[in-house]
């Protein structure tokens, strides 16, 4: 059932089908009410919960960062990500055509059917349990998207000191051990074909962006002596 899958017992069931009702599939049902409305207020208690959250867990990160952390995992993307780990596709209701032109698969329908779903648990459960279940879901995604920020700024930074040092743009290796599951990644950062930097973690991104630390740190202390 989508109520075990996605971790929370309604009191009203007939919201949680209510989420799943694309206007198309209403198109061709009289009566039936669409997901949209339910979308729109799934929408704001996201926004809400998220914002809490990166606030709550990034005291030392500035309004700015804070942003893109959000946009990390608000977007139609990420949310079309975590529907479809809970399998949402599968219980949609769509009308004949959407589903044959692929619907169930559309990160739009799957994001808005997320968003949909939260605001009937939200309806339903009030915000506590609404708040709990965005945390059950995003929050491993909020801390990968805080890291990648991270990164992207060490990135950047980098960038920036090799063109200032005349050096040329860095460039990366990264390789992998270990299983799938619980795989980490090496890299180095090489500029004007010396290693400058190195690095590991998680993902390749992450490492990458661990060795450009090192490295703009090394260009910077060299540019800072002359």
């Amino acid at each position: 059932m989508l109520s075990e899958r996605i971790g929370y017992r309604f009191e009203n069931p007939d919201l949680l089908r209510q989420a799943m009702a694309h206007r198309s599939w209403c198109a061709e049902t009289p009566g039936a009410e669409s997901n949209e409305r339910l979308e729109f207020l799934g929408d704001a208690v996201l926004g809400w919960v998220v914002a809490d959250l990166a606030y709550r867990r990034y005291g030392d990160l500035p309004e700015g960062s804070l942003t893109g952390v959000r946009k990390g995992v608000v977007n139609s993307l990420a949310l079309a990500d975590v529907a479809g780990s809970l399998n949402l596709g599968e219980f949609l209701l769509l009308g004949k055509g959407e589903d044959q032109a692929g619907g169930r698969e559309k990160p739009s329908i799957l994001s808005d059917a997320f968003e949909a779903v939260l605001g009937a648990v939200y309806v339903d459960g009030g915000p506590a349990v609404a708040y709990q279940l965005v945390e059950r879901l995003l929050l491993t995604r909020l801390d990968d998207a805080a890291e990648r920020l991270d990164e992207l700024d060490h990135k950047s930074r980098l960038q920036e000191l090799a063109s200032r040092a005349g050096s040329a743009p860095p460039e990366y290796r990264v390789s992998g051990v270990g299983p799938d599951h619980a795989k980490r990644f090496f890299a180095d950062v090489v500029v004007d074909g010396a290693i400058v930097g190195t690095g590991e973690g998680r993902s390749k991104k992450a490492a990458e962006q661990a060795a450009a630390s090192e490295a703009a740190a090394t260009i910077a202390a060299s540019l800072a002596a002359g």
